[in-house]
C-alpha cells in the first residue's frame, strides 16, 4: 500500500476543480474519478507518455488492454468500428455500465500502448454525471481501469483511491461513493457477440436488445 502524499490534489466534483483536473490530464497527469461502477483511473488515452505512466503507476502488465472512456457513440466511432449489434448494444445501454470491444479503427488518435497486443479497443460511456462532465471539460477519451495497484481491490472511494496509490498519481476527483459493480463487457470483434464478463447489466437484457442475435 502507498501512503497518501500532500502533492496529491485531493479535488472535489464542482465545475472548478473539475476544469483543474482537465488541466492535469492536459499535461499527461493521472487523475483518479468516480464511475458508475468503482473509481477509475484517468490518463489522456491519446498520450503515449500518460498512458505509459498510469502502467507504472498500477504497476500493470504493459500488455493488458485498458478500457477507454468517451461522451457518446459518435466520439466512439472515431476510434472503433461500430457494427449494427455494437450500436444496438451502445443505443441502449450509454451512457451506463457497459463496456463494448470492437475493433480499433485504422488511423484513430489513441495512443498504441492502450492495446499493444491487438487490433481491438474496448469502448464505455460512463453513467456517472462526475465522470462524464470531466470528459465534457477535458473534450477527449480518456483511460478509466480501476484506480488501484494492479491485484489490489478496486476502490470505491478517493480515500481508498489514495490509500492505494498515494503519490502515485497527480490528483484524485472526490464524487463521493461508486456502488463497487463491474461493468458488463461484451466483444463484438469476432462474429457473434461474446459475452466476457457480466456486470451490472445482465446476460438476459443484452440478449434480449440483440435479438434475433444472441450471444455466444
Amino acid at each position: 500500500m502507498t501512503q497518501p502524499s500532500q502533492c496529491v490534489r485531493r479535488l472535489s466534483a464542482t465545475a472548478g476543480d473539475i476544469a483543474i483536473a482537465a488541466n492535469i490530464l492536459r499535461a499527461s497527469g493521472l487523475v483518479a474519478f468516480p464511475t458508475e461502477t468503482v473509481y477509475g483511473l484517468g490518463a489522456d488515452a491519446r498520450n503515449d507518455a500518460a498512458v505509459q505512466k498510469l502502467f507504472a503507476a498500477k504497476a500493470r502488465p504493459p500488455g493488458k488492454a485498458l478500457i477507454v472512456l468517451v461522451q457518446d457513440l459518435r466520439e466512439a466511432a472515431l476510434y472503433g468500428v461500430f457494427d449494427e449489434p455494437a450500436r444496438l448494444l451502445a443505443g441502449a445501454y450509454w451512457p451506463g455500465a457497459l463496456t463494448l470491444i470492437v475493433k480499433r479503427r485504422e488511423g484513430c488518435a489513441l495512443s498504441a500502448e492502450i492495446n499493444p497486443d491487438g487490433a481491438t479497443v474496448a469502448l464505455r460511456a460512463p453513467g456517472n454525471e462526475t465522470a462524464m462532465t470531466l470528459l465534457r471539460a477535458f473534450a477527449g477519451p480518456l483511460t478509466a481501469p480501476s484506480a488501484n495497484p494492479s491485484g489490489a481491490e478496486a476502490p470505491e472511494s478517493a480515500e481508498e483511491v489514495l490509500n492505494g496509490l498515494g503519490s502515485a498519481i497527480d490528483a484524485v476527483l472526490d464524487g463521493g461513493s461508486c456502488p463497487g459493480s463491474a461493468s458488463t463487457i461484451v466483444d463484438l470483434t469476432s462474429g457473434a457477440p461474446r459475452l466476457l464478463r457480466q456486470g451490472a447489466i445482465s446476460r438476459q437484457r443484452i440478449e434480449e436488445t440483440l435479438r434475433p442475435l444472441r450471444l455466444s
